[in-house]
């Protein structure tokens, strides 16, 4: 059983799927906005809210070459680091928004893009340090953060499992390995669902040992569910207070509604799992014996008759004799009058 401990929370085998809401840079630089989106994550029912720490000089160079999702809102002029200043989280703001995380009963959580966020993250006590997707090649930060010693969330999107293992390797050389999380993912904003490939999941889960959930960038909630049935231990999903708002991660992103229908969604999926032992379940015990068929006197028998096929109804309430009974009803006699419909009961003969 492989469980890592996000403060006081397992995650992992046999525990409840740790939810993250993925707030990401839907800020848009605006504090009330970023406090809002604590809101609506706790609202939704949401384990943690997650941000992003960068600084738009230590992720990019001055390049217009870019992801091709982004031509359709950004003016073909705007840089990649024009673009990331506008989505810096400022640091001054991280004590502030986590006080308001925690408050709202949400863990904290942000992904660290250099060794200063790292720092700053680290400062702030924070839970669990996330490591996006793209920073799975950068194998000196997750070193930089293996050494904490702390738990660490780790997306793989784009990653083959060869890529995949370089960085467990890292984190394992740093003796770290007991607290690695891994999320399978596809990136593009949004995926083609024939491109999710879930199933990788549980390859990833069974070549390095440790929980593996999904980061989902799908529209609506179906991945995340099916993820949840296939033993998802984190599901990270990001979402917003409007996609109508400008930035280039808004028209992607759930709203608060469809952000706690999602959440609603997967305890549903997860309840319904069960521990696998196929057995009645109390809901079905009424039923059991309403809806079932048993046997029932077909006519008037009267006492002392011998009852023959023709004589027995299989009929429901299941309040009679079992069905599979009936071949040592049939020649019985009767001990008393039986009515037409009355179920039959062994110590009629």
């Amino acid at each position: 059983m492989s469980v890592v401990l996000i403060g006081d929370r397992p995650v992992g085998d046999g525990a409840p799927v740790y939810i993250i809401a993925e707030a990401g840079s839907n800020h848009d630089r605006d504090l009330d906005q970023a406090r809002r989106l604590v809101d609506a994550a706790a609202a939704a029912g949401a384990d943690a809210v997650k941000f992003q720490t960068f600084t738009a000089e230590r992720i990019v160079a001055e390049t217009k070459t870019r992801a091709r999702y982004l031509d359709a809102i950004l003016p073909p002029d705007e840089t990649m680091a024009a673009l990331f200043r506008k989505l810096e989280l400022p640091y001054e703001w991280h004590g502030t928004l986590k006080e308001h995380a925690e408050a709202a009963g949400l863990d904290f959580l942000s992904s660290a893009f250099d060794e200063g966020a790292v720092d700053l993250l680290h400062g702030l006590r924070v839970k669990a340090f996330k490591v996006a997707t793209y920073e799975l090649w950068h194998l000196p930060l997750i070193r930089y953060i293996a050494r904490l010693g702390r738990p660490m969330i780790c997306s793989t999107g784009m990653a083959s499992i060869g890529e995949v293992e370089q960085a467990v390797r890292a984190v394992e050389q740093e003796g770290n390995l007991g607290n690695l999380v891994l999320l399978h993912c596809t990136v593009n904003y949004p995926p083609p669902f024939a491109e999710l490939n879930l199933r990788a999941m549980a390859t990833m889960r069974t070549a390095f040992g440790v929980p593996v959930g999904y980061s989902d960038h799908t529209p609506g909630w179906t991945a995340p569910v099916v993820a949840t049935a296939l033993g998802a231990a984190v599901i990270e999903k990001h979402f917003t207070t409007s996609r109508d708002r400008p930035g280039p991660d808004h028209r992607f992103a759930l709203e608060p509604p469809e952000l706690g229908a999602m959440i609603r969604a997967i305890r549903d999926a997860e309840a319904s799992l069960g521990d696998g032992v196929k057995r009645m379940a109390p809901a079905e015990a009424d039923l059991y014996v309403t809806a079932r068929r048993s046997l029932h006197a077909a006519r008037d028998i009267e006492a002392g008759q011998v009852l023959d096929r023709d004589a027995i109804a299989i009929l429901r309430p299941g309040t009679g004799i079992e069905v599979r009974d009936l071949d040592h009803v049939v020649g019985r006699v009767a001990r008393r009058r039986i009515e037409r419909h009355e179920p039959l009961a062994w110590e009629m003969f």
